[in-house]
């Protein structure tokens, strides 16, 4: 069973860690229930501080996946209608079937927005964009570095206890 759990585990870390970047895969949340299966096993002693961690780190995470796409909107010179655009486009980004569609939505909502917002001035809509666009980079860097560092924390837990799993 401990075999099991650990090999669970290490796939979820991986679709973790390629869910950072390709939006149609979990990313974060992915890697935490990879370490909590990790911890499942009877091999592995529970370490409560750990997981409590590495679980506060992914709910904050993913609450600034949804807030730093709007916060360089409104960085970048956008309004409240930029930020609405934002927000909007990257729930239909997610479940439009279209390739690039979570990078793509909060360009064009955040676009949109502006241009409702002020239809004649496609400078600022662009330039409001282009934050919502650097924005959401910058939000899935973030994402892909912790994954990377609770690879890096499962690995280690592996590593340490790798005479009882294996």
């Amino acid at each position: 069973m401990d075999l099991l759990l650990l090999i669970l585990g290490f796939v979820c870390v991986i679709v973790g860690v390629f869910g950072s970047f390709l939006p149609f895969l979990p990313g974060l949340s992915s890697c935490w229930v990879g370490l909590l299966l990790l911890y499942l096993t009877k091999a592995v002693e529970n370490n409560y501080w750990i997981l409590g961690i590495t679980l506060l780190i992914t709910v904050i995470i993913t609450i600034l996946d949804y807030v730093i796409p709007a916060r360089g909107t409104k960085k970048f010179g956008g309004s409240s209608y930029g930020v609405w655009g934002t927000n909007i486009g990257l729930i239909v980004g997610i479940i439009a079937p279209i390739p690039f569609g979570v990078i793509i939505g909060p360009f064009v909502g955040a676009f949109i927005g502006e241009m409702i917002y002020d239809s004649k001035n496609h400078s600022r809509a662009i330039k409001a964009a282009t934050g919502s666009l650097l924005g959401f980079l910058a939000s899935s860097f973030i994402n892909f570095l912790f994954c990377i560092i609770f690879l890096g924390i499962f690995l280690n837990i592996v590593w340490q206890n790798r005479f009882l799993l294996f």
